[in-house]
């Protein structure tokens, strides 16, 4: 039977040490995402055969990368796992190369599939595919980082980036075969087929959203 469990001294250190980090990032990538991102990777170990402790630790890094620039927070994430010396007490060298490429190939907008079984399982399990925390996010991530666009434009950027990404024409993919996201996603697809139903599920979250910073 498989392990599921990662090393203790590497959970400490992870939780101490890492975790705490994400508590400085937006709340599309705060410590709820990615203790999300560690539990759904945690759950394919058994059926992948994969390195748990490696899993664990590819998932913690993840999004490290958002200290700096957005649109390149993977290779930034996998430049700190690399540069990170304190990972060689648990991993050898080829293992951290593993890990550094995982990394950066966790991006859904990747135009090439991860290169090991390591980035498709964080690629996976970064796909926060409920559509209501897809909805949620995207509005979080409008008002955070447009604060300029009143309510109007907020929901063009939004429609346009639900088109963009999770429609049927969207980059996302899923690389990991019968996974539960296959199921969300077309629930998603299927709201965002619906203009108006996919701009009711809008208002209610702006309205949410919004209310929270009164």
């Amino acid at each position: 039977m498989p392990n599921n469990t990662p090393t203790l001294d590497l959970v400490e250190f992870i939780e101490t040490k890492i975790l705490p980090q994400y508590a400085a990032f937006d709340k599309a990538h705060n410590l709820e995402h990615v203790t999300r991102v560690i539990r759904r990777s945690l759950e394919m170990v058994g059926t992948t055969g994969t390195d748990v402790n490696m899993v664990f630790t590819v998932a913690a890094y993840h999004d490290l990368g958002m200290s700096g620039p957005r649109a390149i927070h993977h290779l930034t994430g996998g430049r700190i796992l690399q540069q990170d010396a304190r990972l060689r007490k648990w991993f050898s060298a080829e293992q951290i190369k593993i890990m550094k490429e995982a990394v950066e190939d966790h991006r859904a907008s990747a135009s090439r599939a991860p290169r090991s079984i390591y980035g498709k399982i964080i690629a996976e399990a970064d796909r926060d595919i409920v559509p209501d925390i897809v909805f949620r996010r995207t509005v979080q991530y409008g008002l955070a980082n447009y604060p300029e666009l009143d309510r109007k434009r907020q929901w063009l950027r939004f429609q346009q980036h639900m088109d963009e990404k999770y429609s049927v024409n969207g980059y996302i993919r899923l690389w990991i075969p019968g996974s539960p996201n296959e199921k969300r996603l077309n629930e998603l697809r299927s709201i965002i087929a619906q203009p108006q139903l996919l701009r009711e599920h809008f208002e209610r979250l702006f309205d949410e959203e919004t209310n929270l910073h009164r």
